[in-house]
């Protein structure tokens, strides 16, 4: 997992001739796994987990060497991904929070109907949150970064979906445990899985409708296997699922100060900016292969969305009267995201 090797280099002068063996490369003295559940192709894997590796060990002028395996090359399943960190199964860990339900509880603000914003804003409030109010939730494990994709869509297979009388009867996947609770609001069925799962549960007829936001629908191909594209706009999107992107402790620890500071300086609120930043400009690139297929765009009109975000708000009555009844301040949780969001949002410009 993890290997030191000292290269010396060695001069030998013979007969006033000096031979230096300085030109040989060294190995790297740390070599850790990165492990994901999204395939080689994915945005995720391709322009931020893999250039991220390649920075540290640049950054570390090779001391440092990241093997990225995709797809769950390194065995389980995307559930397992974050104990997989916490274990030292693997050494760095990409996930989705919500596949582990009541695990990290404080998270799932940013997961209520109708919080997030861009990614890019969201991501950076919610790493502000993540270390104030986490720090109990994510002790086993050293904290890279959090972040969340942009605001997703529904993407249908039969009809399109064009208020909330339409999703009564149907098999809607659930992204996350809150957002199952706010579909059954319109008496649909909502069927919980991991992204990876989507496409053959859709072929099959496991499900009827995918909520995604666009940005993996491409890799996914879940374009070429439905015809009707769903929007929710306005300043607050539908839903977002946060991530973990997470190191294990001891390999983290096992590093000189130096080191640790290559890995701390690409980590943190500038790291789940960028990631939150790909994520939007990525959204907005891979609609555009669903527009190019000719499938069918609506967006739902703001008298429409507005009745679904009164039909959703006793899910985030709830949230915060379950959290408060574990111990947690449930409403002081709710509008301190709320207000995380809004202060970057004016940072950024996007208010």
């Amino acid at each position: 997992m993890r290997i030191k090797t000292l290269v010396a280099a060695v001069s030998l002068s013979i007969a006033g001739t000096t031979l230096s063996t300085s030109s040989l490369a060294a190995d790297p003295e740390f070599s850790f796994k990165l492990h994901h559940m999204l395939p080689p192709m994915s945005m995720a894997h391709s322009k931020i987990l893999t250039p991220w590796a390649e920075k540290i060990e640049k950054e570390s002028d090779g001391r440092i060497h990241i093997e990225v395996y995709p797809a769950m090359q390194l065995g389980g399943k995307p559930p397992q991904l974050f104990d997989q960190a916490r274990k030292g199964i693997a050494d760095i860990t990409w996930t989705v929070t919500g596949y582990t339900p009541g695990r990290f509880p404080k998270s799932t603000v940013f997961e209520l109907p109708f919080v997030p914003a861009s990614a890019k804003v969201t991501s950076m409030a919610m790493q502000e949150y993540a270390e104030k109010e986490m720090a109990e939730e994510l002790k086993d494990v050293h904290l890279l970064a959090v972040h969340t994709h942009s605001p997703g869509s529904l993407h249908s297979r039969e009809k399109p979906i064009q208020s909330g009388a339409d999703l009564a009867g149907t098999k809607v996947r659930a992204p996350n445990k809150v957002m199952a609770d706010a579909f059954a609001v319109f008496d649909s069925n909502p069927v919980f899985m991991p992204v990876t799962q989507m496409p053959s549960a859709l072929s099959k007829g496991v499900l009827d409708i995918a909520v995604l936001p666009f940005e993996v629908v491409a890799p996914l191909k879940i374009h070429e296997l439905v015809k009707y594209h769903t929007e929710i706009k306005g300043d607050r999107g539908l839903y977002a699922n946060t991530f973990l992107f997470t190191m294990n402790k001891d390999a983290y620890e096992s590093l000189p100060a130096e080191l640790k500071k290559v890995i701390d300086d690409n980590s943190g609120i500038e790291l789940a900016r960028q990631m939150g930043q790909l994520f939007d400009e990525t959204e907005v690139k891979n609609r555009q292969v669903a527009v190019d297929r000719g499938n069918t765009f609506y967006t739902l009109p703001d008298a429409e969305r507005d009745a679904w975000k009164q039909a959703m708000q006793p899910i985030t009555d709830a949230w915060i009267q379950d959290m408060t009844a574990e111990g947690y301040d449930g409403q002081r949780l709710y509008d301190e995201a709320n207000e995380l969001i809004s202060k970057y949002e004016k940072l950024n410009g996007e208010s």
